[in-house]
């Protein structure tokens, strides 16, 4: 269901979110499809510091069941573990207020990466209401470029 943002319309009352593994900014379009107006209506933040400082361990060994040779295990990425569980937070928020009746349509914008790691964990009524999604990471824009971006 992704779209070229150029030609997009986001509908009067419809939500913006856009959002990486760290930030997530839920705007509001108070405009129309023509022309719109994003204003800021909830932002969510994890802080989520590099997984060397989270993890302090070295990587585990393992023992082969046939002969004595030894491997090691792959250490956990804390910091991806944090993004996808900061994903599967936002979608709960997303799904309680679709079931809530706050919002009636929705524009997703994230960068690849946190878009592929948000899809799964998205209702189906949430998808069901979705127009549009945009892969391409504009968290750390002012609202303004973001709506510059998105508008037709």
């Amino acid at each position: 269901m992704s779209t070229s943002y150029d030609k997009m319309k986001i509908e009067e009352g419809a939500w913006v979110v856009v959002c990486d593994g760290r930030k997530a900014l839920i705007l509001c379009n108070k405009g129309d499809a023509l022309f719109p107006n994003l204003r800021s209506h909830e932002v969510h933040e994890q802080d989520n510091p590099p997984t060397r400082e989270q993890g302090t361990d070295q990587p585990g060994r393992v023992h082969q069941s046939v002969g004595s040779a030894r491997s090691s295990v792959e250490p956990t990425d804390w910091q991806e573990e944090g993004e996808r569980a900061f994903m599967r937070q936002l979608a709960g928020r997303l799904d309680a207020a679709v079931t809530a009746g706050e919002v009636k349509s929705m524009v997703i914008v994230a960068a690849p990466r946190a878009l592929g790691a948000l899809r799964p964990h998205l209702s189906k009524a949430v998808s069901d209401i979705v127009a549009a999604e945009v892969d391409r990471d504009m968290v750390k824009l002012p609202i303004h470029e973001i709506e510059k971006h998105l508008a037709a």
